[in-house]
């Protein structure tokens, strides 16, 4: 399995942007881009959910509605690394944010991820 590791987590104001970044380590330097990566976020109280997956190539992605036109997920796979750049940021996209990777199934499931990061802070104040 790959392991993750998220940075760039910080406390915005309403309207601000974060880039969030997430490193692959291990023994999967030549398989990182076997992986389809996804984010996903825990507010606190509530349940983990879904944010946004993208490919093993980076050509296609999946958003949830909530966070769609907002963030943009990329990935360079000669660096082992998946971003989340998100802008217009709300109160309400306060969370704890994972990185997550799988070697099976399509970015449109939101199931079956294997490996996690241990997270990074995001809090948007209003």
């Amino acid at each position: 399995q790959v392991q993750l590791e998220e940075s760039g987590g910080g406390s915005v104001q309403t309207g601000g942007s974060l880039r969030l970044s997430c490193a692959a380590s291990g023994r999967t330097f030549s398989t990182f881009s076997s992986y389809v990566l996804g984010w996903f976020r825990q507010a606190p109280g509530k349940e983990r959910e879904f944010v946004v997956a993208i490919s093993r190539r980076g050509r296609s992605t999946y958003y949830a509605d909530s966070v769609k036109g907002r963030f943009t997920i990329s990935r360079d796979n000669a660096k082992n690394t998946v971003y989340l750049q998100m802008n217009s940021l709300k109160p309400e996209d306060t969370a704890v944010y994972y990185c997550a990777a799988k070697l099976r199934g399509e970015i449109v499931s939101t199931q079956g991820y294997d490996c996690w990061g241990q997270g990074t802070q995001v809090t948007v104040s209003s």
